[in-house]
């Protein structure tokens, strides 16, 4: 099974992952993670798989774990569709700040690798949108961090407008990037 790994939105760590689909008159069928081959990728090992559910509107994040329990994520939309967004707030990285986003769906064999160092988040575009992702990590309540999702000086381009965002209580209290 070929999968390949591209370098994605110009900034250093985001991957494209993209496998094959093969469909016929039964439907389709994939292998949506092999860890030979993401480790003779060079990517880190993946512990625990998280499932999230959301209806259009559904801002989820933009959220990261701090040091020295920063985790990557592996995202994959299954059923709909989602706006998924990176933010890179290593310090010392020279993409400080800035983001990239990708839109994912149910359909096709792709998935975004986000490494450590990055805020995650991601927007729901249709009802009953499904999230699938592979963590390096567990999580841990005591490093859990997030980052306003409509800081100004961040300047995510969000598809939806303004009306028809939902946020958790917890999402909606966020700091900007420059209180983290």
């Amino acid at each position: 099974m070929a999968i390949t790994f591209t370098p994605y939105g110009g900034i250093d760590g985001l991957v494209l992952v993209e496998g094959k689909d093969f469909r016929d008159a039964r439907g389709t069928f994939m292998e949506s993670f092999r860890a030979d081959v993401w480790a003779q990728a060079g990517l880190p090992p993946l512990l625990q798989d998280n499932l999230s559910r959301s209806n259009r509107g559904v801002i989820r994040g933009l959220h990261y774990q701090k040091d020295p329990q920063a985790v990557g994520k592996l995202v994959r939309c299954v059923s709909g569709r989602i706006f998924d967004v990176a933010v890179d707030i290593r310090k010392s990285s020279p993409s400080f700040g800035k983001w990239a986003s990708i839109e994912l769906s149910g359909e096709g064999n792709r998935a975004f690798w986000i490494p450590p160092g990055f805020a995650h988040g991601f927007c729901a575009l249709t009802d009953d949108a499904i999230v699938a992702y592979k963590v390096t990590g567990y999580w841990a309540p005591n490093v859990d961090g997030g980052l306003r999702w409509d800081d100004p000086a961040v300047g995510v381009a969000w598809p939806l407008p303004k009306s028809e965002i939902r946020l958790s209580p917890k999402d909606a209290v966020l700091p900007p990037l420059s209180a983290i």
